[in-house]
């Protein structure tokens, strides 16, 4: 069968770096990763990362951090009869404001925003998540810390 010429861009298998693969057990105890997508999966993409959040839990975002990118960060429910209820509610920084989500919702980070600690405050039934920035790899700097 000949080969194909498309199907690299195709991923349906989990490929994780090798820093996220030594946090997978602690992620795994509020979370099942789903896919990972930047250019070390697949030679000129950029990043994506999906996830269930399955549990209430402080996350491993637990302290504040920047991009040099801009992210787009969402949550969302998963009762098709009403989309935007996010069955829990998930409490993330942006800067110094704290935000309780209880929506689904997409949030856009600027490049240099601070932003996180985020924590599953309730999680009443999965909620899917994910992040992507237009880099090839998820870099983060932790430099900042919140004034509680």
């Amino acid at each position: 069968m000949p080969k194909s010429k498309f199907g690299k861009y195709i991923v349906t298998e989990l490929i994780i770096p090798e820093e996220k693969q030594k946090i997978a057990a602690a992620y795994s105890k509020y979370a099942t990763r789903i896919l990972w997508m930047d250019e070390d999966v697949v030679p000129g993409a950029f990043h994506m990362n999906t996830a269930w959040y399955l549990k209430a839990a402080a996350t491993l975002e637990s302290k504040p951090h920047v991009h040099d990118t801009d992210e787009i960060i969402g949550f969302f429910g998963n009762d098709s009869k009403n989309p935007y209820d996010l069955g829990g509610e998930i409490e993330i920084w942006l800067e110094d404001e704290k935000h309780l989500i209880t929506r689904t919702a997409m949030l856009f980070v600027p490049a240099g925003m601070k932003h996180c600690p985020l924590v599953l405050r309730r999680v009443d039934r999965p909620i899917f998540h994910f992040t992507t920035v237009p880099g090839g790899q998820y870099v983060k700097e932790e430099k900042w810390q919140f004034n509680y």
